[in-house]
């Protein structure tokens, strides 16, 4: 109740108006938001917004460091929806002068259903975001019941090079390796993105190495350490990360295949 009581006084401040002019601030809400069916209603996204195809026409009001709450207001928008871990302090002027702020803090990706179906509701499109929510949670399901209680795979997430920086915690790599049975040899550290020294990796001597990345060119430099086991089975892997790192359905197409490349793994 705690986490929807935001949308309840949300709803308040709409007094049953539906919006119709609708800014939004990431990639991630502007997919969400063209996927439950009210991508119509969008008039201003940020700069990183390119999922689908027709959000890359729309003004641009932000980037992932900035908010230009000038040109924002301009769209005179009667809703904004933001990501509020980045954005919710950047916004904080323009919710003073009374423009409504729906905020997307999916935590996990069965949270993120839930996100869907709230939008929905605010939104009047109900149906097409259960639709879209309940799509989700089943393939979420299919995917945990068939890889999550597999035999466990040492699986090093490599996120940026240099410096070499990892997942942990609650971001959303790392989940998807334990989604997947898979074992984040550094799953304990207290930063969910940590910068990790190559002796650290050496000494957890991972399966499989995976890169958020479309360049293969990322992972050649463990060719050097030809002891790591990732490296002797040739088990250097790319994930795309406009689907992985993005918070929509979409990251469990690449959820699936880190399974799969777990899988390759346990049966060579």
């Amino acid at each position: 109740m705690s986490k929807w009581l935001p949308l309840l006084l949300l709803f308040s401040a709409l007094a049953g108006a539906t919006p119709q002019r609708i800014v939004s601030l990431t990639p991630h809400i502007t997919e969400l938001l063209y996927l439950i069916g009210a991508g119509d209603r969008i008039v201003a996204t940020d700069d990183a917004s390119d999922t689908p195809p027709e959000a890359r026409r729309l003004p641009h009001v932000a980037n992932y460091r900035s908010i230009n709450s000038e040109a924002l207001l301009a769209q005179q928008p009667d809703l904004v929806v933001a990501w509020r871990p980045a954005q919710a302090r950047m916004l904080e002027p323009v919710a003073r002068l009374g423009v409504p702020v729906f905020y997307s803090d999916p935590t996990d990706f069965a949270s993120l259903s839930g996100e869907m179906r709230a939008l929905g509701q605010l939104l009047g499109v109900t149906t097409q975001a259960n639709a879209a929510a309940d799509a989700f949670d089943a393939r979420l399901a299919q995917l945990r019941e068939r890889y999550g209680n597999k035999e466990p795979v040492r699986v090093f997430y490599q996120l940026w090079n240099p410096p070499l920086t990892s997942v942990s915690g609650i971001a959303w790599p790392a989940q998807a390796i334990t989604l997947c049975g898979g074992s984040n040899v550094v799953g304990e550290a207290a930063s969910p993105y940590p910068q990790i020294g190559i002796e650290e990796v050496l000494r957890a001597n991972p399966q499989l190495i995976v890169a958020g990345s479309q360049h293969e060119a990322v992972l050649e430099h463990w060719r050097q350490w030809p002891m790591l086991e990732a490296v002797r089975r040739d088990a250097l892997v790319l994930i795309n990360p406009d689907q992985l790192h993005r918070f929509t359905p979409r990251a469990l197409t690449a959820v699936e295949a880190l399974c799969q490349a777990i899988d390759a793994v346990r049966h060579p």
